[in-house]
């Protein structure tokens, strides 16, 4: 057990309600997990507000109540703590809690729409390849050295990502890189935890079924920046319209990175093929398995953080040209007889959408046609599915528009809602099949031999939500069983 004071030392207490004069098990937002002697947080929610279920967490043994405003009844033998902000206290007593693991190894937060992934991944392959012990917690899935663990979020909750840390401390590692989401600083997820690093990758726009407006998801993420120590550094890409503006108030050492100006961390592609990016990096040639303009900005971060962790510059770049790209990131897979290419990638944003397709169309060498298989998951921002739809038409010669993970919206309504981003003379390229498996097998029927299949928006994922209900589906897998037949 530990001493409740040991907790709460750096959280800004209003009023306190009974002893701190004891020790508790655990800290817990979710009632329904409580049990005798924990700390229960009750923290406002986007959805649910935390304070309703004050009462159940007392029921189910709660010694400690940590609350924004005071219940009309006072439990006896029970702590009250008064505080400003729940979900800020929650994250700085879970980081007190595991014993400040932030603190004991070097971690680099990872930020932007696009790309977070990648370059966490990257990271995380490359400090690995040079013999360091290293944590991961992204998208895709978190790591601990060699230990793999699930994800369910890009940001995990404030205390599953310090027990996480707690963990990579326990196993030794001395560098850890994570995704940190809008979501996640809003929700001060991250409260209380200490990074050696962050870094920016763009913005466009995502999320504003959560943040309500552009402007809104802007100051998220420019948050983070905000709230970096001194010690930090911020890492940002200035050919981004936001870039500038994210290290505006930062106290972190600032860095840059550029394809288009001459900054700290500057490259130029020099080719760009299915074999590879040929990149000149800070006017060293180097070589890179990874495909398409995007990459370049993520190996140029890449290269960037790991010089600005005091990495040999060569080294760094020796090792970087064995890296590949993360699971669900273009990744792809040739037909052995067609060599019709079929690629994979997570793309479920207008920009990034448009970027893989800009990709495509810059690796055709003749009259090979690009289809694309896309579709908008449910119960997310509305404003962008007809843009979705827009941007595919623009750059593919045939669209099949399917269902994403419509979770609890009707498919066929989503997909509607994306067909009205379509010129009515583009309605001829566009077919609409909701089954995401068989429209998958049609644009892979409709491939001629050397064109390109797009298949877009899961990228990782094992699943398809409906309902409520995850049922097993990957669309990589789908494509082989297609490419075997």
């Amino acid at each position: 057990m530990t001493p409740l004071q040991n907790i709460i030392n750096d959280i800004s207490i209003t009023k306190i309600i009974g002893t701190t004069d004891l020790s508790i098990n655990h800290l817990v937002f979710d009632s329904r997990k409580v049990k005798a002697a924990d700390v229960f947080v009750a923290v406002r929610g986007h959805a649910l507000d935390g304070h309703q279920f004050i009462d159940k967490a007392i029921r189910n043994g709660a010694s400690v109540i940590v609350l924004e405003q005071l219940p009309a009844t006072i439990a006896e033998k029970t702590t009250y703590l008064l505080v400003d902000n729940s979900a800020e206290a929650l994250g700085q007593m879970a980081t007190s809690f595991y014993g400040h693991p932030s603190q004991q190894l070097k971690l680099i937060g990872i930020t932007g729409t696009n790309g977070k992934t990648t370059t966490a991944t990257l990271l995380f392959d490359l400090f690995t390849s040079m013999g360091y012990k290293v944590g991961l917690l992204s998208t895709v899935a978190n790591r601990i050295a060699e230990k793999t663990i699930p994800s369910t979020h890009t940001t995990p909750d404030a205390v599953g990502l310090n027990a996480l840390l707690s963990q990579m401390v326990e196993a030794g590692c001395d560098y850890a890189f994570m995704e940190v989401s809008s979501h996640a600083v809003h929700q001060r997820r991250i409260a209380g935890i200490t990074f050696a690093g962050g870094v920016f990758t763009n913005l466009t726009h995502d999320h504003l079924d959560y943040h309500g407006t552009f402007r809104d998801y802007i100051y998220a993420k420019k948050q983070f920046f905000d709230d970096l120590p001194k010690a930090a550094f911020a890492l940002t890409n200035i050919d981004d319209k936001q870039g500038e503006v994210m290290v505006q108030n930062t106290k972190a050492k600032i860095a840059k990175y550029s394809l288009r100006r001459l900054t700290d961390y500057k490259a130029r592609i020099i080719d760009n093929s299915l074999a590879g990016l040929h990149l000149e990096l800070n006017e060293v040639e180097f070589f890179s398995r990874l495909i398409g303009g995007f990459n370049a900005y993520n190996l140029l971060a890449v290269y960037a953080t790991a010089d600005l962790l005091g990495m040999d510059k060569m080294e760094i770049l020796t090792k970087m040209s064995d890296l590949q790209s993360a699971e669900g990131r273009f990744e792809y897979l040739i037909h052995p007889t067609t060599f019709v290419y079929a690629i994979v990638d997570y793309a479920h944003t207008p920009d990034a959408l448009e970027k893989v397709l800009s990709t495509l169309k810059k690796l055709r060498r003749s009259k090979e046609q690009i289809l694309t298989v896309v579709g908008c998951g449910g119960d997310r921002d509305k404003r962008k599915r007809p843009i979705m739809a827009k941007v595919a038409v623009q750059y593919s010669d045939q669209v099949i528009l399917t269902s994403d993970n419509p979770r609890s919206e009707d498919p066929d309504t989503i997909i509607q809602e994306m067909e009205e981003g379509i010129a009515s003379e583009d309605k001829n390229k566009v077919l609409s099949i909701t089954n995401r498996s068989q429209a998958i097998r049609t644009a892979c029927k409709l491939a001629r031999p050397g064109d390109f299949v797009l298949v877009a928006g899961k990228g990782h994922e094992k699943y398809q939500e409906i309902k409520g209900v995850k049922h097993p589906f990957d669309d990589q897998q789908i494509i082989k069983e297609i490419f075997a037949s």
